[in-house]
């Protein structure tokens, strides 16, 4: 005898399925705690010299709904550069760590330019965003990068297809978004590049993997 299936209980049983998966996704997921705080980050980096941190409005914090996060701002002469740092203990599959494409145009902000750039960490090349953002007059120049104990991520949807199968394969998906803003002007691309370069290593010290 031939059994009929219905489509609606097709889709039914397909959303059954998807929501045992995701919740077996999450069951796997390890919170994975930094081994120093995003505060032990260097205070001195490349000539560039920490002057002060910045607390996040409860507003913003809820919406980065982050473990713990630093912003801090780092002077050479009269410009100024900020670095924000977002780490996440645990994520969730399918998710995805708040991108500045979306954070920025609602503080005003129009990315103009969009781009990459290569930085060289321990003899390694490592691909990150740079773009340009103006607002109103003031145009700044901007590197971001998703970065993990494992691993550096440009591209957001690169991140989630690596946090997908990290979720499946070791339940370990601690991650954090790194950012530095600084004026653009003339050799910006080339400090903003080498603070980068030596950001990296010491975010990763904060995952407890040695920087070399």
């Amino acid at each position: 005898m031939r059994i009929r299936v219905s489509a609606p209980f097709v889709c039914t049983a397909a959303l059954l399925t998807g929501t045992l998966v995701a919740s077996g996704l999450t069951a796997r997921r390890i919170s994975q705690p930094l081994a120093l705080p995003l505060e032990r980050i260097d205070s001195s980096i490349v000539g560039w010299s920490a002057a002060g941190e910045k607390t996040l409005p409860p507003e913003t914090l809820k919406t980065l709904d982050a473990t713990t996060y630093l912003v801090r701002n780092y002077r050479k002469g009269d410009t100024q550069l900020e670095l924000f740092v977002a780490f996440y203990a645990q994520q969730r599959a399918g998710e995805s760590m708040h991108s500045p494409k979306h954070c920025l145009p609602g503080a005003g902000w129009e990315i103009w330019q969009q781009g990459s750039t290569l930085v060289t960490v321990n003899g390694e090349e490592i691909a990150i965003n740079q773009d340009r953002i103006e607002n109103l007059s003031s145009r700044e120049l901007m590197f971001y990068w998703y970065q993990s104990r494992n691993r550096i991520v440009a591209s957001e949807y690169l991140g989630k297809l690596f946090l997908a199968r990290d979720t499946l394969v070791s339940g370990e998906t601690a991650g954090s978004i790194v950012r530095i803003i600084l004026p653009d002007t003339p050799g910006a691309s080339q400090e903003g590049m080498a603070f980068a370069a030596k950001l990296i290593p010491a975010v990763w010290r904060s995952f407890g993997r040695a920087s070399s």
